[in-house]
C-alpha cells in the first residue's frame, strides 16, 4: 500500500504498524525502529512517547509529515538525511546530502587519538595539532577537539558545503576548531602531530546498498581499488608528520594490506589495525 493511500486519521499505533509493514516489504531490517524514529522526529517526541500515546489521533498535518518522511524512507533515503542529524561518540551532529552519515566503525579513530595523546596536553611545550583531512560533516575533528580540549584541531575538506555543516556543528557543540578549505593536506602551513582521515575509499566496482547510493559520491569512491585518495595523503603526511607522529587512516579491511604497505615505502610503520582503523607512525 502505497502511503498515500493511508485513511486520513490514524492513531500513532496504525501508524506505527502500516509504515513497518512498508518498509519491512522492501527489505529494511531496522522496519519497526525507522518508522518510530520518522514518527517521533515528526512529532518532536522521544520515542518512548510513542508508547506511551499509541492511541493518540495523529492530526491530518502531522501524519501527512510523516508519509511524505516514510515515502523517503521507501526510497531508500537513510534515515539521517531524512530527520537531519546522526549521533556519533555521543553527541548529535547535522549531516545533509553535503556530508557523508558518521559511521559507529568511526568512533575508534577518536577513541585511538585519545589513547595515545600526552596524558597531560597542558603540560607539553607546543599544543598537539590535529587535522581532520576530508572532515565532512565534522565529527572527527569535532569530537578529538572535545576530547582532548588543550589541541590544536583543524577540519580541512575541498567541499564548501561540507565545510559549512562543520562550522555549524562546530559552533552546535562549543567545539573551538580552525575550518581550512583544501585539497588533502595542500596548503596545510604546519607539522602535525595527528592527522586523521576518512577519506573516499569506496571502488566503484563493489556492491554498495542502496543507502549509501544516496550519500555524495564525491565523499564515496575513489579510483586504484579505491586508493587513490589515501596514497596521495599516506606521501603528503610522511612530510608533514613530526617524528612519531601518527596516521589514522578509515577503510575497507580487505585494503589494509595495501595501505600497510604503501606507507611503509614512505616512512610510516603499522602499529595497529583497530576494526577499520590503520594506525601508522611516522619514524
Amino acid at each position: 500500500m502505497n502511503v498515500n493511500s493511508q485513511p486520513q486519521t490514524q492513531a500513532i499505533s496504525e501508524w506505527l504498524r502500516r509504515a513497518t509493514a512498508q518498509l519491512a516489504g522492501i527489505g529494511i531490517l531496522s522496519a519497526r525502529l525507522d518508522a518510530e524514529i520518522i514518527l517521533a522526529h515528526t512529532l518532536r517526541q522521544p520515542r518512548i512517547y510513542l508508547h506511551a500515546h499509541s492511541d493518540d489521533l495523529l492530526e491530518s498535518h502531522q501524519r501527512e509529515i510523516a508519509d511524505a518522511r516514510l515515502q523517503l524512507r521507501l526510497d531508500r533515503t537513510p534515515i539521517a538525511y531524512i530527520i537531519g542529524h546522526k549521533e556519533f561518540y555521543g553527541r548529535r551532529f547535522k549531516v545533509t546530502t553535503a556530508t557523508l552519515i558518521p559511521r559507529p566503525e568511526s568512533e575508534d579513530m577518536v577513541t585511538i587519538a585519545t589513547e595515545i595523546a600526552p596524558q597531560n596536553l597542558a603540560l607539553i611545550p607546543q599544543s598537539l595539532r590535529v587535522v581532520d583531512v576530508g572532515t565532512g560533516s565534522g565529527c572527527l575533528g569535532i569530537t578529538a577537539k572535545l576530547e582532548l580540549p588543550e589541541a590544536t584541531v583543524t577540519l580541512i575538506d575541498i567541499s564548501n558545503h561540507a565545510l559549512t555543516i562543520a562550522k555549524q556543528n562546530a559552533k552546535a557543540l562549543g567545539a573551538d576548531v580552525l575550518i581550512q578549505r583544501g585539497d588533502l593536506l595542500r596548503g596545510y602551513p604546519f607539522v602535525v602531530d595527528i592527522i586523521m582521515a576518512n577519506l573516499p575509499y569506496v571502488d566503484r566496482d563493489w556492491d554498495v546498498s542502496p543507502e549509501t547510493q544516496a550519500e555524495p559520491a564525491m565523499a564515496l569512491f575513489a579510483g586504484s581499488n579505491g586508493l587513490a585518495l589515501i596514497n596521495q595523503l599516506i606521501l603528503q603526511a610522511s612530510q608533514k608528520l613530526v617524528p612519531k607522529g601518527t596516521l589514522l587512516l578509515e577503510a575497507d579491511p580487505r585494503q589494509h594490506d595495501a595501505i600497510i604497505a604503501i606507507a611503509k615505502t614512505h616512512g610510516l610503520a603499522h602499529r595497529q589495525t583497530r576494526g577499520f582503523i590503520v594506525d601508522l607512525v611516522a619514524n
